[in-house]
């Protein structure tokens, strides 16, 4: 079974393909470079803590390259007409997208029964980005789940594989939301990797409505989650 997995150079992508790494080979990671940026402020000090926490809980302070853990390719863009031939070339059973920009028809029909995408929250409510954050605006606490579903031609719109509760100690704060979250993918994955490989094929249902489309969530708002986020922790226990 080849794997590839598109994602992004980062604490918790490490993590994922590193963990992902040990029970199943991966094929290629594909490191997408640019991505949008938001034409307002968004960032907030839980993000700078919560990318220390990372980097010390996973990796003892040190911040290794992707290349320690399986063959990588840079890209500005998973689109990038080179990304996509590298890809027609490699011709891999599974593709598993985990924070990259939208997947363009190119690359989707490079795999198109294995391609799938990691989304943070439940897409038939929350699509798109910083989903965590605006369930917990929304005092959702519902929202705090993970989900794995098929890739398509409109975004986190693909037929559901399986969704996953984010396990949280009730002492819990923001900045660790991420990582709880990315050992739920992890293990969503990797149960999804092992039923492929015994029928070739991911079983999925469809959505059954279109949830909301969010953008980044601006700074100030970010300030709000994070004192929010205490209580609404403790509301799920």
């Amino acid at each position: 079974m080849r794997i590839v997995i598109l994602t992004t150079l980062t604490s918790h992508h490490l993590a994922f393909v590193r963990s992902l790494a040990q029970s199943h080979p991966i094929e290629k990671v594909i490191l997408e470079t640019s991505l949008p940026r938001a034409p307002f402020p968004v960032a907030h000090p839980f993000e700078e803590k919560r990318d220390n926490h990372e980097w010390e809980t996973w990796f003892g302070g040190q911040r290794p390259g992707m290349e320690e853990f399986a063959e990588a390719a840079c890209f500005e863009s998973t689109n990038d007409p080179e990304c996509v031939n590298m890809l027609s070339r490699m011709s891999p059973d599974v593709m598993v997208s985990f924070g990259t920009g939208k997947l363009g028809p190119g690359v989707l029909k490079v795999c198109p029964t294995g391609a799938v995408n990691l989304h943070g929250g439940d897409p038939e409510r929350y699509r798109g980005l910083d989903s965590h954050l605006w369930g917990i605006y929304h005092r959702d606490p519902s929202s705090l789940i993970t989900t794995l579903h098929r890739l398509n031609d409109h975004l986190d719109d693909g037929e559901i594989i399986q969704s996953k509760p984010i396990i949280l100690p009730s002492d819990s704060e923001l900045f660790e939301l991420r990582r709880y979250n990315t050992e739920a993918c992890v293990e969503l994955v990797q149960d999804a990797l092992t039923s492929f490989s015994e029928s070739k094929a991911f079983n999925s249902a469809p959505q059954t409505k279109i949830g909301r489309y969010y953008s980044f969530m601006p700074a100030v708002l970010k300030d709000l989650c994070s004192k929010r986020f205490s209580s609404f922790v403790k509301s799920m226990a």
